[in-house]
């Protein structure tokens, strides 16, 4: 049974010895004068040279006599001690209230946040903890908060700890980025060995979204999200503070999950071989924050044949009269992931190539995606909001144009500024690439004038020459694929009834994908251009300005022989290349053949690309 060693409110000392305490008969104290120990509960009555007392615990006949424990007793204690005689009699450490290794603290920012007053002395911790730094407990900070959070109906418990344990409890696990930095290094090696596996499964993007009590881990493989991993919370907020402010390339390195963020990874040292960089992109979301990295592969330009990325003979042959032009700009258009970027690496390239390198080829990217042997590349940096990077994108070009190019790529029209600014380096006798998001190759010139470029040079054939747009489909394994006519009874009928139409006598070599095999693992085996390409004429041009789409539209059909995204995925269709479910996911429901067409296909032509 435990007995006081202090009585409230005495200073006066009571030395107990273990044997009276156990031979001692007297009743048990009342709950309120007994509370748990925080020193070693069994004490010894040691006598010293001056004729004091000194409390030690018992010592061993075995071993010395411990140091002079004087200087580590409290001279008075404000609570009273229990003494319990029946545990071993060894000296123990304090016992400090310390957070669990999981534990985090909530009050460093969200609805629990603490001011950096409060913070010097308490630390709420997400297992319902409050660490109250000693002897503060009824510090007006303390009360303060304490009220705050019985006023949120916060239910928590308070223990005691010292002031330097409530700091660490802060130390490494911040969440509004203005805290410690986190230790990184473990985090990073978990950060390369995602990337790396990201990089050998070829995904283009991976996302990490942390949500309210776990983080989900995607890849974008063949354009559809594959759920990869889930972990907890905090090792997501761990992982993407690694990412961005430990392994990204950005001015300010301090990440902050409650804004919208940029970077980039470039050091070779942090990224795969197959990889030149990383584009990062974060965003805080209602449930926590997600960021987005997309990957750039350093294989993109291993070959530079147009065909190898799924173009028809003719649309290539377009595009190879586009380069040779000695002015004017071509526009390439398409959703974010539809291999633009890869198109103009693989076009500059080339020119750069067939040209044995006489020729200029300057580049303004923001950041640069690939790289381009023989291109001066030059990146858009030091832009920290959406209008500053504008204006010094425009900036970035005007100094292109300076810089004696004989081409110039533009990474993107965004805005008003750089499209100005792409028109007037097409106008001085530059050639001109770039892209801009638009729906199809003629919907290219609305773009433009939604822009706030006038018609008038929109409509120019000598100012735009070409406009170009693509996506990418997948590419059927043929070592597991299935002709579509043994599952079509499984198929939703009106499906199947558009594929007849679609693709006529070669209904017989369609197939679909299969479940996967050694060769590919998941039925595809990567993905194929889908394009249309328009060389602007006078007629063409003349049409457009009138304001007739339509018309344009059917004389670019019929009197240019252009070809549409649509027709050449029907055209892939027919050749048992891409399963037409996943054709019609990304250019819609397959268009019905003309009689022309049929004819084409039945004596297997390639159709033709405008």
């Amino acid at each position: 049974m435990a007995t006081p060693l202090y009585s409230s409110g005495s200073s006066k000392k009571h030395v107990v010895s273990p044997g009276a305490a156990a031979a001692s008969a007297s009743p048990s104290p009342s709950p309120s004068s007994v509370v748990t120990p925080l020193l070693s509960p069994a004490v010894a009555k040691v006598q010293k040279p001056d004729g004091s007392e000194l409390l030690k615990p018992p010592v061993s006949t075995t071993q010395p006599p411990p140091e002079d424990l004087l200087a580590q007793l409290p001279v008075a204690l404000p609570e009273p001690i229990a003494v319990d005689t029946t545990v071993q009699a060894t000296a123990q450490p304090r016992a400090e209230a310390v957070p669990r290794p999981a534990a985090r603290p909530l009050s460093d920012a969200g609805e629990y946040a603490a001011s950096a007053e409060e913070r010097k002395f308490l630390c709420l911790l997400d297992d319902g903890t409050l660490l109250v730094a000693e002897g503060h407990d009824m510090n007006p900070f303390v009360l303060s908060y304490c009220a705050r959070l019985e006023r949120l109906n916060y239910r928590y418990s308070t223990r005691l700890a010292s002031l330097d344990t409530v700091r660490r409890s802060y130390q490494g696990k911040r969440r509004d980025g203005t805290g410690e930095r986190v230790d990184h290094t473990q985090m990073q090696v978990v950060a390369k060995n995602l990337i790396a596996r990201a990089c050998t499964e070829r995904a283009s993007d991976i996302h990490i979204r942390v949500n309210r009590f776990s983080t989900e881990i995607l890849f974008r493989i063949h354009n559809e999200l594959t759920r990869i991993s889930e972990q907890t919370r905090e090792y997501g907020e761990r992982l993407l503070a690694t990412l961005y402010s430990a392994m990204a390339s950005v001015s300010d390195n301090t990440y902050k999950p409650n804004e919208r963020q940029d970077a980039s990874i470039g050091d070779r040292d942090k990224l795969p071989e197959r990889l030149f960089g990383v584009r990062i992109a974060t965003a805080p979301t209602s449930l926590g924050s997600v960021m987005v990295m997309r990957l750039l592969y350093n294989d993109a330009g291993e070959t530079i044949a147009l065909e190898d990325l799924g173009f028809t003979a003719r649309q290539a042959e377009m595009i190879e009269l586009l380069k040779q032009q000695p002015h004017g700009m071509n526009i390439i258009s398409g959703p974010t992931g539809s291999g633009k970027s890869t198109t103009l690496q693989r076009v500059l390239a080339s020119q750069i190539r067939d040209m044995a390198g006489s020729i200029h080829v300057i580049t303004v990217e923001d950041p640069v995606e690939y790289p381009i042997t023989g291109a001066v590349q030059t990146p858009v940096v030091n832009a920290n909001s959406e209008e500053a990077r504008s204006t010094a994108f425009s900036a970035a070009i005007a100094n292109a144009m300076r810089l004696d190019p004989d081409t110039i790529m533009i990474g993107e029209m965004r805005d008003r500024a750089s499209a100005q600014s792409a028109l007037r380096a097409s106008m001085t006798g530059h050639q001109v690439w770039t892209t801009v998001h638009a729906n199809s190759a003629i919907a290219i010139a609305d773009r433009l004038t939604d822009l706030g470029l006038p018609l008038s040079m929109v409509t120019d054939e000598t100012l735009i020459t070409g406009l170009i747009s693509q996506r990418l489909v997948k590419l059927l394994c043929q070592h597991c694929s299935q002709p579509f006519a043994d599952v079509m009874h499984t198929l939703d009928p009106a499906l199947v009834g558009r594929v007849k139409r679609a693709v006529g006598a070669r209904f017989d070599q369609v197939r679909v994908a299969g479940s996967g095999c050694p060769h590919c693992g998941h039925g595809t085996v990567g993905r194929t251009v889908v394009a249309e390409v328009i060389r602007t004429d006078t007629t063409f041009s003349e049409l457009l300005r009138e304001g007739r789409k339509n018309a344009a539209h059917e004389y670019w059909l019929r009197e240019m022989g252009g070809q549409t995204v649509a027709q050449h995925a029907v055209e892939k269709v027919a050749a048992g290349l891409v399963d037409p479910r996943m054709a019609e996911r990304v250019v819609g429901p397959l268009p019905p053949a003309s009689d022309a067409e049929r004819g084409l296909f039945v004596a297997g032509g390639e159709g033709h690309g405008g």
